[in-house]
């Protein structure tokens, strides 16, 4: 029998989350880029910077925030390049259809795309918008549970 740890697993809760704290985890920033070609636009979500266990507030240094930051793994797609989900010889789209539209709810990779932030209007600079572009084959799985309710590290 081993003494280690299990390995944590991507978990998700059915259900509808606040409508606030979604607002808040996908706020209305422009993006200030388009996609292009075969490549999707999504917003990740943001962290909340304060960790609470029960009632104790937890202090994180600064890499671990960084860490939580960039290696989100859930987001809400933006926008589409106009080859997103289309052979790129015929034009025509995939046999198996398009597997995001504007405003679905992704799983992305963790490492990968062009990432970037930008400051939500009204706010400090400190929980940014977060952004990245990939390919659209890239993408791992629509989220069907409450995007809020999966874990960031895995």
């Amino acid at each position: 029998m081993s003494d280690r740890e299990p390995i944590q697993t991507l978990t998700g809760s059915d259900g509808v989350c606040d409508p606030a704290a979604l607002a808040w985890a996908f706020p209305d920033v422009s993006p200030g880029i388009a996609p292009l070609g075969a490549r999707v636009l999504v917003q990740l979500r943001r962290i909340q910077k304060d960790m609470k266990v029960g009632n104790l507030k937890l202090i994180l240094t600064e890499e671990v925030k960084e860490n939580e930051k960039w290696q989100n793994t859930i987001g809400r797609v933006v926008a589409l390049g106009p080859l997103a989900f289309k052979n790129r010889d015929t034009m025509q789209p995939w046999a198996e259809g398009t597997w995001a539209q504007v405003g679905d709810y992704l799983r992305v990779p963790r490492w990968g795309g062009d990432r970037w932030e930008r400051v939500v209007p009204g706010e400090d600079k400190e929980e940014p918008a977060l952004f990245m572009i990939l390919n659209d084959h890239e993408i791992i799985g629509k989220v069907t549970d409450d995007p809020l309710s999966f874990k960031v590290f895995i």
